[in-house]
């Protein structure tokens, strides 16, 4: 469904506007501890807290937070979450993908939009670390694809390990996606500013382990998404190729079968996502609230005029975990 709710500043009616302003702006900066998991194959992420003590409360809210690609605890829209978190008296936690916290990981494997099996250990091992927490989970573009995934994957035995979920601009259609990406202004932009770092990352696996015989070459010269999960993501994450790896990860084949309340907020201007590819309500499950703006960029949703600001996507995740919906 379309919703009205959210209205930008009179100055960013543009799509890319509402995009790249959010990294320029002033957002509170959350004092986070930080905690080291080691992962079940000898790998480590790390998790960033705000209020952890507070996690071991009775029915204290706790909000997972599962970045999107490239993204950190320092992403705006995890600052703004967290921050908001903090302010409410509620514990949050941003879960870093591995290679996302500042230091490469140890194992060929990155992270993936599909990698819902990471999400499962993680969120698993929170429950038995603060059993009596309320726990919500967000998952920001490729984290809430991947989320999403996965509360499509668990149904309802999701209920034993989260109460509420919310996937904030999911790609859903994964090739729909790359295809956005490859062309003008997304290309010269939004996929430079990917490619910067995933070929780092990808080209020091490949040295690391060249026993997995990729080519060095074909990185170096990737140029968008279609190379990228072609040489990178399909070969160290075990798919044929890149369609393998969008037509098994994209959520969208997913929604149908969720079964613990969840927001799908999405922006019909989202120059990552062409509004063509979103799932309708047909398509999904009862559980499943399809909010669709008019506006909002890619994890936008600049509210303010004079003094701008991200507090209106954190207020719009926390109202829908508080309510009875």
């Amino acid at each position: 469904m379309t919703d009205s709710q959210y209205t930008p500043p009179w100055w960013a009616h543009n799509a890319h506007i509402q995009t790249i302003v959010p990294t320029f702006l002033s957002t509170p900066q959350p004092i986070y501890t930080r905690e080291r998991w080691e992962t079940p194959d000898d790998d480590f992420i790390d998790l960033d807290w705000v209020n952890r003590d507070k996690a071991l409360n009775h029915n204290q809210k706790l909000v997972v937070l599962f970045h999107g690609l490239e993204g950190s605890s320092q992403s705006p829209y995890a600052r703004a979450l967290m921050h908001a978190c903090a302010c409410n008296g509620d514990s949050g936690v941003v879960v870093h993908w591995r290679s996302c916290s500042g230091e490469l990981n140890r194992q060929p494997v990155f992270y993936h939009s599909g990698f819902s099996q990471e999400i499962d250990w993680i969120l698993r091992r929170l429950v038995k670390q603060y059993p009596n927490s309320q726990r919500h989970a967000v998952g920001v573009s490729l984290g809430g694809n991947a989320l999403l995934k996965w509360l499509g994957e668990h149904g309802q035995s999701a209920h034993a390990i989260i109460q509420k979920a919310a996937a904030i601009c999911p790609p859903q259609d994964l090739k729909a996606g790359s295809i956005a990406l490859a062309n003008g202004f997304n290309q010269l932009v939004y996929m430079r500013h990917f490619l910067s770092t995933l070929k780092t990352k990808g080209l020091a696996k490949v040295a690391a382990y060249p026993e997995l015989g990729i080519s060095a070459e074909k990185i170096k010269t990737s140029r968008n998404f279609f190379d990228v999960d072609n040489f990178i993501t399909a070969p160290l994450h075990g798919f044929k190729d890149a369609e393998d790896y969008w037509k098994r990860s994209s959520c969208k084949q997913f929604l149908p079968h969720i079964a613990v309340p969840t927001l799908v907020l999405n922006a019909l201007n989202d120059p990552f996502i062409p509004a063509t590819c979103l799932a309708q309500a047909h398509e999904v499950s009862g559980h499943v609230q399809l909010h669709y703006l008019e506006q909002g960029g890619h994890v936008g949703f600049i509210h303010g005029h004079t003094r701008p600001r991200l507090n209106w996507l954190p207020q719009h995740v926390l109202s829908f975990f508080n309510s009875n919906n």
